[in-house]
């Protein structure tokens, strides 16, 4: 499918639409008409409720905004610069989540993004998700596209003759969208990678049992292989959050330790995608938390928040790739270009250790660019 969409374009992506989505499109681009339209669909305190999680994944974002730097006296500096244009996926269906769009159009807006899109896909002849496409507009999304899959994939990756090829894409989609993107990556930057969700949630004798398993059953509504976890150090909390899960049968498991610096070892080594502190004083044991996609500190602070509200960015790293990767946010559409710019006196302090460098390394031209340059300013200081 990425070879028929690379070598075909529209033509293909439209194909691709009939043959799995059963749907005849026309155009490639929703029109406007149908995204007005969605809008006003739209009931009134849902937006309230978008346009809300918005600011705050603004205000949030623009928090870690990183800033052009420089030393003229050492000559160093380093400038930040966003990506040009980004291609986010949000799924069709039933697994249509409006706050994957914030979560993933804010931050590349903040990060100043020239052009953000949305691919999205049709089913049939049914309307496309009108709260979805609410949340492109709140997001501030340039253009949506009425196509999903493979096929969207490579389309934002490759480029058609409607759909420009994009910098980087990101968002959540089943196990061919997750293995399309890998295979466009380096064409394309992706997100990630990103498998079930997961959450481990560290409790100790306070915790609220009944917050507990709420917490439990919501990480695992979100699909049958989500895993949520229970990790503490009370026999007692265990017995009475027991009592809760019957819905979490396959889900998830309970693990008894013999006290709370074991518990946080056993969350380190799995690296979850979202961490939770229910105990007593959860900043006193946050710095020791080392390997997690997103930390939730308290009995009111739960995961959930994070999907919706809170400001960070929900789209985590998940199956203990948060070892060595973080969640999404600005730095994600941001490139960095170290500056160098030497003065005459710098140079000359610096150049002999570079000359010595050079040579040992058998590169005899390096060390020529430099020693033409210490010569250069030596004769000029005899004279």
């Amino acid at each position: 499918m990425l070879r028929d969409v690379r070598a075909g374009g529209d033509s293909a992506v439209r194909r691709y639409a009939s043959l799995l989505d059963d749907a005849d499109l026309d155009t490639l681009e929703v029109p406007e008409a149908e995204l007005e339209a969605a809008w006003d669909d739209t009931p009134d305190d849902l937006k309230q409720a978008l346009q809300l999680a918005a600011r705050r994944i603004t205000e949030f974002h623009e928090a870690t905004l990183p800033r052009d730097w420089v030393d003229l006296s050492g000559g160093l500096g380093e400038l930040v610069r966003p990506l040009e244009r980004v291609g986010l996926y949000a799924p069709g269906g039933t697994a249509a989540y409006p706050s994957t769009v914030l979560m993933t159009a804010i931050p590349a807006r903040v990060a100043g993004v020239s052009e953000v899109v949305l691919a999205t896909p049709r089913r049939g002849q049914e309307p496309l998700n009108s709260t979805v496409l609410a949340a492109a507009r709140i997001a501030g999304v340039d253009a949506v596209y009425q196509v999903g899959g493979v096929p969207a994939i490579g389309a934002l990756a490759y480029g058609t003759e409607t759909i420009r090829k994009v910098d980087k894409i990101c968002g959540p989609g089943n196990v061919f969208v997750a293995y399309a993107k890998r295979m466009v990556q380096g064409q394309v930057d992706i997100d990630g990678v990103f498998g079930p969700t997961e959450t481990i949630l560290l409790a100790d004798e306070s915790a609220n049992p009944v917050f507990c398993a709420a917490d439990l059953i919501a990480q695992a509504e979100h699909d049958p292989m989500a895993s949520a976890i229970l990790v503490t150090d009370s026999q007692n909390l265990i017995y009475t959050v027991e009592a809760e899960l019957d819905a979490l049968e396959r889900q998830g498991c309970i693990v008894l330790v013999d006290d709370f610096t074991e518990a946080i070892a056993v969350a380190n080594h799995i690296a979850p995608e979202h961490l939770c502190l229910m105990v007593a004083n959860p900043w006193a044991w946050a710095g020791q938390v080392r390997n997690a996609g997103g930390l939730f500190l308290g009995e009111f602070s739960p995961e959930v928040m994070g999907d919706y509200i809170a400001g960070p960015s929900h789209v985590m790293p998940t199956g203990g790739t948060a070892r060595f990767s973080s969640a999404l946010s600005v730095h994600h559409f941001l490139r960095t270009m170290p500056v160098v710019g030497l003065s005459l006196q710098r140079f000359t302090d610096l150049g002999a250790a570079a000359v010595r460098i050079a040579e040992a390394e058998g590169l005899p031209g390096h060390a020529g660019a430099v020693q033409a340059r210490l010569d250069h300013i030596a004769a000029m200081q005899t004279r």
